[in-house]
């Protein structure tokens, strides 16, 4: 981290995330802003920004609001290893790879769908006269 804070607006354009999304986040104590500005603005680090990623990556997997703090929690005690013993460290591999299965999982879910609507859209399409050619002169 480079010490560099940034506002909620650009915590927000770059996670491409709503103000209110976000503040929701900070409300359920998934992402709470690292620090406040003396007018008492949110600020945000590369690391706040990394974790709303995370959780807007895994919420259209499905993902609950505690499995997103739970999996938070875990990436959370797996960066600050210098402290961990080796059962504690395979415990939070075993979780993260539970996560993982799971996202593989809905993916392949997603793929299925993804497949069925462009079948749709293709059946769709076949039923629509074909534009008429354009006369360039």
């Amino acid at each position: 981290m480079d010490g560099k804070h940034m506002q909620i607006g650009e915590a927000a354009a770059r996670t491409e995330l709503s103000l209110r999304t976000i503040r929701h986040y900070e409300e359920t104590g998934l992402v709470v802003p690292a620090a406040r500005s003396q007018g008492g603005f949110r600020l945000y680090t590369e690391t706040d920004v990394a974790r709303l990623m995370v959780i807007r990556r895994m919420k259209p997997l499905g993902f609950t609001l505690d499995q997103m703090r739970d999996l938070l929690d875990v990436t959370d005690q797996l960066d600050a290893d210098d402290t961990l013993s080796a059962d504690e460290r395979e415990a939070l591999l075993h979780r993260l790879r539970t996560y993982q299965q799971a996202a593989a999982e809905q993916v392949e879910k997603l793929r299925a769908q993804l497949s069925h609507a462009e079948d749709f859209e293709g059946t769709l399409r076949k039923r629509l006269p074909s534009p008429a050619p354009s006369s360039s002169l």
